[in-house]
């Protein structure tokens, strides 16, 4: 199997190395990198890898072709390798994609500490150098897309484009819009006991309920991928504390600075930020905001799908990819990329290359009264919120007494913790 060791962390009193599980797809002088989010997985790529490189077969036990370079000793053959995708080391893409720290098969440290989209993003970064990659396009998913920002900031030379999936700029931005349907849905994760249970959750947290009663053959999707959900629940099991932690971690400290996003809008590559519309955990206003700290450079996506949007709408998602490597390939200006003219495509995508902003002219009087309209919508919204965390606190901690027949002090501040920074179902 096929492991990157990307540093190590402290356990105790021993040392203990940190490695990646990685999988590597197709061949091609075009690298691209996937980011999963939040307690995904590498396979949560699937339609990408499929609409990118035409094969779900991994490539990690072919032989290297003579003008590929492998492994970490093969960076000097990287440095002579075409690194943008020209046409003289194959016309074919290869992508790589991994389970990041603190999931799946790769190593998970016990101390949050070890989390941040910092450390993850110099995860990747080790991962490219084991490749032999110099540079790569980057696309990343919902937390894994805050990792491809932090990755950009750090090394924008590494990259040839950058591509975010449902993002927003963490801390006070991962949480979701508080509504009837968010605090029921967090306060059925919260009983689920049962790979069933949780099934039913995800899919209503990951794509929108129009796509789900889509008839398939005789059954609705949604009977589709409730069986799928649960198979795949079944056979890999609940993320662990540690892993779950740490990630939240990541997600909660994740803070881009201007000068972090005047580096990746000057660094002179293109940026794509694709988003579905009716996303309920990784809101539409957060992604745009971004967008707009980002022109030229960026180009907003809106598509017709919810949070799970690459898979939802994977045709559209490929295709805004492939637009992003193909313009990079014929060295697009920035200005060019971001002055597309806005266009309702027929699936739905709405391409917008800079952002709507609608500004109002007003007196004093009435700059003054929207300010506070402004501020008791947000106190509503947080006493709403805060009324929420109690009720499923109590509930959480009420079913341990009732199970266990006491308290365990250390296992409820967990408890209260995942309840306060919400569960894996609302980023991932």
């Amino acid at each position: 199997m096929p492991y990157c060791e990307v540093g190590r962390y402290a356990d105790g009193d021993k040392w203990e190395d940190v490695r990646l599980f990685y999988r590597r797809y197709g061949r091609g002088a075009t690298k691209v990198l996937l980011i999963i989010g939040l307690a995904g997985t590498h396979d949560s790529w699937g339609p990408q890898i499929k609409g990118l490189t035409g094969s779900l077969e991994p490539a990690d036990d072919e032989p290297p072709r003579p003008d590929e370079g492998t492994g970490a000793g093969a960076a000097g053959a990287a440095e002579a390798a075409p690194s943008e995708g020209d046409d003289a080391g194959g016309d074919g893409i290869e992508v790589c994609c991994f389970d990041n720290r603190g999931v799946g098969r790769s190593s998970i440290p016990t101390n949050k500490s070890y989390y941040s989209t910092a450390i993850m993003a110099k995860d990747a970064l080790a991962l490219m150098d084991h490749l032999g990659w110099k540079k790569a396009h980057v696309f990343g998913h919902s937390m894994g897309a805050m990792i491809s920002c932090k990755l950009a900031a750090i090394a924008p030379h590494r990259l040839c484009s950058l591509a975010l999936l449902n993002v927003t700029g963490g801390g006070f931005q991962c949480f979701p819009k508080v509504d009837g349907q968010m605090l029921s849905l967090a306060f059925r994760f919260l009983r689920a006991k049962t790979p069933e249970e949780r099934a039913l959750v995800d899919l209503e947290t990951h794509y929108t309920k129009e796509y789900l009663e889509e008839t398939v053959g005789s059954c609705t999707r949604r009977m589709i991928l409730y069986q799928e959900y649960v198979k795949g629940i079944s056979s890999t099991g609940m993320q662990s504390n540690c892993g779950f932690e740490g990630q939240i971690n990541a997600c909660w400290t994740h803070n881009m600075t201007t000068k972090e996003l005047d580096t990746i809008r000057s660094a002179g590559f293109l940026i794509s930020v694709i988003h579905g519309r009716y996303d309920i955990i990784a809101q539409l206003c957060h992604a745009k905001r971004l967008a707009e700290r980002l022109l030229p450079a960026a180009r907003m996506v809106e598509l017709h799908g919810a949070h799970l949007v690459s898979h939802e709408r994977p045709d559209e998602v490929n295709n805004a990819l492939m637009d992003l490597i193909k313009a990079t390939k014929y060295a697009m200006k920035p200005e060019v990329w971001s002055a597309q003219p806005d266009n309702v495509s027929e699936t739905g995508a709405l391409i917008s290359g800079r952002p709507i902003t609608v500004t109002m002219r007003t007196d004093e009087g009435a700059n003054a009264a929207v300010a506070v309209y402004n501020f008791l919508g947000k106190l509503q919204l947080s006493f709403l919120y805060l009324i929420g965390v109690i009720v499923m606190g109590f509930e959480h901690m009420r079913n341990i007494v009732k199970k266990q027949g006491h308290v365990n002090y250390s296992q409820n501040l967990v408890g209260v913790e995942m309840i306060f920074h919400f569960s894996p179902v609302l980023w991932r």
